[in-house]
């Protein structure tokens, strides 16, 4: 079944000499494999009588053509918007049923936004068709010509499967800034990020310890955006932890000449600084309770009133929220607003610290010796026996990384700027272990089950304090393998490796399910 417009000009042709050029509408019925059951022709009601030529002369070469004429008037067929709002109530008010019946938009006639628009609206689907072009044989004159059919399903073309499989991956190295990075359940993640910034606009929210790598991602999120065109401003950054009283809002929001004391020049803000572009607001749980509000509304609907104006201003920026902070309970405790949470918790991802990714540290520590190399100006490299037992030592239990990544990444670039000739030795490496182990005895021990309370109150919340240690201990190591699988059935074969060799079908899924729901968790809920 074809949609096509009668072309006032390719259609028309003397009552003579018709036969002997190519006519896009009546070739239709002209091509041997392609048979037409139905072709709902719109036309212009001043082109009636061309209408009942071509109605005659399609009836003569493919009678088993139903010809079903739909008048269009249009004021202006180079119009766009006249042209796809015509077209959008056609598509809308029409009886598709794709179970029983194969569609097609003739693009050949018709001005060029009439083609355009016909495009757009299949491929947003409210025409299930797929394209069909006509034209003149190239060698052979003729009245039949020849026709292709174009799938806008793109996953149907193989070569270009292959380039945007290429394209997905070149984007998710970006975002992991080239690190081969070894933990499934971090590169499901970043996977899902790379997906949500390059399809949504909407607020982002970053969650993850301190130096996880918050704001490191949310440059990349604005960078893969930019190279896409899907932004054209700036990356607006700021600690929300650093603003307090009237230089808060007058940081983020912009003040007028004398709008406080001090005031002595209009100043824009960031929200403006942002315009076109991404704001990332790290620790926004800091954001005090008058900035909150008024950022709810610059989310909402893009505007905000600057210190001391009279006037709002407007900026269309995207958000990125970062925090270490557990806001469900910062709303809990009514330091948080309830519903600046539910507007920025849309799309909210989890950063792992890096003691949860120790399989990551050593692509992490090759990216980190580029890294100071490049700072220091010269090649930077560990030899084999100080790699193996920095590695070892990085891998281990006792290493805390307290601070995630900036404790690698200071560690590297200690060894690396005291290393002689740039190459990294045993000596080097103890010398490091030493500092390290000094520091995080410093800062005070964490015992096991210190960890296992603090995991298990970002799950459960003040739940969690009234757990036996016995279920502490056994949850928390759930919740864990849970978090580093890809999936649950993943985690049963690793939680219950031996058990369920003892069972003719074991359902590892659904045993972890049903253990977590003892506590009232799902796995999506991890």
């Amino acid at each position: 079944m074809v949609f096509g417009i009668l072309g006032v000009t390719l259609d028309a042709a003397a009552l003579d000499t018709r036969w002997r050029r190519w006519r896009p509408t009546v070739a239709l019925g002209m091509q041997d494999d392609l048979i037409v059951d139905r072709l709902e022709l719109w036309y212009d009601p001043s082109a009636s009588s061309l209408l009942e030529l071509v109605q005659g002369d399609l009836a003569a070469v493919s009678p088993e053509t139903e010809v079903v004429p739909r008048p269009l008037p249009l004021k202006d067929p180079w119009d766009f918007e006249e042209v796809y709002a015509a077209l959008l109530d056609g598509a809308v008010g029409y009886d598709f049923t794709p179970e029983t019946e194969d569609y097609l938009l003739h693009i050949t006639t018709g001005s060029h936004v009439w083609q355009i628009c016909l495009f757009l609206l299949a491929e947003a689907k409210y025409f299930p068709a797929r394209l069909l072009q006509t034209s003149p044989r190239r060698r052979q004159r003729g009245p039949e010509g020849e026709f292709g059919i174009i799938d806008l399903d793109l996953s149907r073309y193989d070569a270009l499967a292959r380039r945007f499989a290429e394209q997905r991956r070149d984007d998710l190295s970006f975002l992991k800034q080239g690190i081969e990075t070894r933990s499934a359940a971090f590169n499901a993640l970043i996977e899902r990020i790379e997906t949500v910034a390059l399809r949504s606009r909407e607020p982002m929210l970053i969650t993850g310890p301190t130096g996880a790598g918050k704001s490191r991602l949310a440059k990349r999120i604005y960078e893969l955006k930019a190279q896409r065109r899907q932004v054209s401003g700036r990356f607006v950054e700021v600690n929300c932890a650093t603003l307090r009283g009237d230089a808060a809002m007058s940081t983020l929001f912009g003040h007028r000449r004398g709008a406080f004391t001090g005031a002595l020049a209009d100043r824009p803000g960031l929200l403006t600084a942002a315009d076109g572009g991404v704001l990332f607001l790290d620790e926004i749980g800091e954001l005090g309770s008058d900035e909150q509000a008024m950022f709810l509304r610059a989310i909402e609907d893009g505007r905000f009133l600057p210190m001391g104006a009279d006037t709002e201003k407007s900026s269309d920026f995207q958000l990125i929220a970062g925090t270490n902070r557990d806001l469900r309970a910062r709303v809990a405790d009514g330091s948080f607003r309830e519903d600046l949470l539910a507007r920025i918790d849309l799309w909210t991802f989890e950063l792992p610290g890096l003691a949860e990714r120790r399989e990551d540290i050593e692509p992490n520590l090759d990216y980190e010796l580029d890294r100071a190399g490049r700072r220091l100006g010269t090649r930077v490299t560990i030899n084999r026996e100080a790699r193996r037992r920095f590695v070892g030592f990085a891998t281990s239990d006792g290493a805390r990384w307290s601070a995630n990544f900036r404790d690698l990444s200071a560690a590297v670039t200690r060894m690396a700027t005291l290393a002689p000739g740039g190459r990294i030795d045993r000596d080097g490496v103890d010398e490091e272990v030493a500092r390290l182990e000094r520091g995080w005895r410093g800062a005070g021990p964490t015992s096991a089950a210190e960890s296992d309370l603090e995991l298990l109150r970002g799950a459960l919340g003040e739940r969690a304090d009234a757990l036996d240690l016995f279920d502490r201990v056994q949850l928390a190591e759930v919740i864990r393998v849970c978090r580093r699988s890809p999936s649950l059935a993943a985690a049963g074969r690793e939680l219950f490796a031996s058990s369920r060799l003892e069972r003719s079908n074991p359902n590892d899924t659904d045993r972890v399910r049903k253990y977590l729901a003892r506590f009232g968790l799902t796995g999506s809920s991890l």
